[in-house]
């Protein structure tokens, strides 16, 4: 059952009347949706993107995940078919590389492995996605506001990040949400020399 409170009834309207008289698209307001109109974010608005907040939880497998401390703000970009990839604002916005938009780009061949295969392609990649290794807890990056609750992203040593399941699928050629080769900052360095 969803319930509606009077406070995101008026977080709606005001978002709803900032849109009309900016004339610029806003990103939905929300509990835990980026708020702040910082470059970054914007950036991710003006490529048809979603900014959200999402908080770092162990055990989302259970009924009552830890919520960890901290949070980021991801872009989420959806398609007309509903596929969906996420992107952290700030590897979407960088102009220098980043293992994440490296890894994007490559589209690397994924190895065999056992289990969870996007995950399994982060590690092989050089990433991680793990919540307290590799147990059945399970952990992610969650937001109420999203469809995608729990998000598996690939987190590498810079502290980029891209979903893994969009990892995985672009290694096969399958764009899901957007093209994110056409609206990352930092331009594709294999474009001129790698088949694809």
């Amino acid at each position: 059952m969803v319930r509606i409170t009077i406070g995101t009834v008026v977080m709606i309207f005001f978002a709803v009347a900032l849109l009309s008289l900016s004339g610029h698209p806003v990103a939905p307001q929300g509990p835990n949706v980026a708020m702040a109109a910082n470059a970054q974010w914007q950036y991710c608005v003006d490529n048809g993107g979603l900014p959200l907040k999402r908080l770092p939880a162990y055990g989302t497998n259970d009924p009552n995940p830890l919520i960890l401390s901290g949070s980021q703000v991801f872009c989420q970009f959806t398609a007309a078919d509903t596929s969906r990839i996420h992107i952290l604002v700030d590897t979407l916005y960088s102009t220098k590389p980043t293992l994440a938009a490296l890894a994007y780009y490559a589209q690397e061949q994924p190895g065999t492995c056992q289990g969870n295969p996007a995950s399994c392609y982060c590690t092989q990649l050089g990433g991680s996605d793990q919540f307290g290794g590799t147990g059945l807890a399970g952990g992610g990056w969650v937001s109420l506001d999203s469809i995608d609750h729990s998000l598996e992203a690939c987190i590498f040593p810079d502290m980029s990040s891209i979903d893994s399941w969009g990892l995985f699928y672009y290694s096969a050629g399958i764009v899901r949400g957007t093209d994110l080769s056409k609206i990352l900052r930092y331009p594709n360095p294999y474009a001129k020399g790698k088949k694809r």
